[in-house]
């Protein structure tokens, strides 16, 4: 596993999502509740960027098309056996690192 810095914690407040780039890929980052996610932030409709989508509980709507994805499993709201990647997460201090291997 290599995990890479990819954010503060204060960089993503409670309930939202943010885009990051770790080890040459889109990560989109969530806080649910105090505890933070990563996926990938490619939408599988079309490509929009999840990380700029709008957050309600653990569901991430992307803003292009409306497709919802679960952000603690990846998994299409709607289809649950399609999903994008999901990244493991370490949270040391006010670090958050992924590793998106």
């Amino acid at each position: 596993m290599a995990f890479q810095r990819a954010a503060k914690t204060n960089e993503i407040t409670p309930g939202t999502i943010r885009e990051f780039q770790v080890e040459g890929k889109a990560i989109a980052l969530a806080n649910v509740g105090g505890k933070f996610y990563a996926i990938n932030n490619t939408c599988l409709h079309r490509g929009g960027p999840l990380g700029q989508g709008v957050m309600d509980g653990n569901i991430v709507t992307c803003p292009w098309h409306g497709w919802q994805y679960d952000v603690t499993t990846g998994k299409i709201s709607q289809n649950p056996t399609v999903g994008v990647d999901c990244y493991a997460i370490e949270v040391r201090g006010e670090d958050i690192f992924v590793d998106a291997d």
